[in-house]
């Protein structure tokens, strides 16, 4: 996007405001033996009397290397939520802006549009579940803050085309979010390589998915060091906590497990894709770049209900557009998905 002034897009009480300090904020450039009695902490240790670093530097240090990125173009959230909350308080003005989603998306920004009141322009994904660039672009107008783009999407489980997307960045009057939760399992390349190029791009990532760490609610933010410090700016003084950062930064220090654990999904992915062929009542399996697979079938509803009597839950996706009587199967361990694919062959 050519000429992009980020102080034009970020709201005026935002641009205005004094960040909160925090306790450990005003220490951050003294080194050695500290004693703490800033925080109104309990001083028993225990492992987490202490309050957590407000701007966890050791795991934005290993993240930065892992994604040659710098640490100031990173920001961490309670969850990728917490982030997309942020961006939607930094950049929108309730009852003012708009937002453009593709449906079928995942659920939060709708969500979160109406959260913050937000109008959400929704521009529904062609037939091959690829963005309508033209009708997108023809859709904006001066109050259109943010296009949120979910690639590989939920629940359509396909990357978007590359170079429809750049097109969309170089030509998006606004600030584009790229949300890379399940770019793990894809052969695409992260756009964040490509953030240096466009001072209007947002990717978010997760350890929630390929990490296997859903339970500790980390998001991940890249961003020029712009946009970071205005997100910065409003969120939580603590946002994640000593054990969520101390659980992030150990998996993040095992690699090749994380890699091991991806390859075994992918194997199963073409593995239950291949078993799936067979069902008789399956008419279709969307290809797929996720830890799941999008399958249409001949009447969902009634294929979700028989899978919760055999103790197996699925989502049923039927109500989404484009998405009429439709499944979408978490790829599970062997056992798991043996145990799926031995409940659909037991279904007239």
């Amino acid at each position: 996007m050519k000429n992009f002034n980020l102080n034009t897009y970020v709201r005026t009480n935002v641009l205005n405001l004094k960040p909160y300090s925090s306790a450990r904020d005003e220490y951050k450039d003294i080194s050695g033996e500290m004693v703490f009695l800033d925080a109104n902490e309990n001083p028993n240790e225990n492992g987490v009397n202490r309050y957590p670093d407000p701007q966890q530097k050791e795991l934005k240090t290993k993240l930065g290397v892992l994604k040659e990125v710098s640490e100031e173009q990173i920001l961490l959230g309670n969850g990728s939520d917490e982030i997309l909350d942020l961006i939607f308080r930094a950049f929108c003005e309730p009852n003012i802006d708009q937002i453009i989603t593709l449906p079928p998306t995942y659920g939060m920004y709708e969500v979160l549009a109406n959260l913050n009141a937000i109008e959400s322009i929704k521009i529904e994904l062609n037939s091959n579940f690829q963005p309508k660039v033209d009708s997108i672009l023809e859709a904006q107008n001066n109050r259109t803050k943010l296009l949120f783009l979910c690639s590989p999407n939920n629940p359509t489980s396909n990357s978007f085309n590359s170079e429809m997307i750049e097109k969309l960045i170089s030509k998006f009057n606004g600030i584009v979010v790229i949300d890379e939760a399940y770019i793990d399992f894809s052969n695409e390349d992260s756009w964040i390589k490509n953030l240096f190029r466009f001072p209007n791009l947002i990717v978010t990532q997760t350890l929630s998915k390929a990490y296997g760490m859903a339970g500790i609610r980390l998001g991940i933010c890249y961003a020029s060091k712009e946009i970071i410090s205005i997100l910065n700016s409003i969120k939580p003084p603590y946002n994640v906590n000593e054990l969520t950062q101390q659980k992030a930064l150990l998996r993040l220090s095992n690699l090749e497990d994380t890699k091991n654990e991806i390859n075994t999904i992918l194997q199963q992915r073409k593995w239950l894709k291949s078993e799936l062929e067979s069902i008789q009542f399956v008419e279709r399996i969307f290809p797929s770049d996720a830890n799941f697979l999008l399958v249409k079938v001949d009447n969902a509803t009634r294929r979700y209900n028989e899978l919760i009597v055999k103790g197996i839950v699925v989502r049923n996706r039927t109500n989404q557009p484009l998405c009429e009587n439709c499944l979408r199967l978490t790829v599970g361990t062997k056992q798991e998905n043996i145990k799926l694919i031995t409940a659909l062959k037991q279904l007239k």
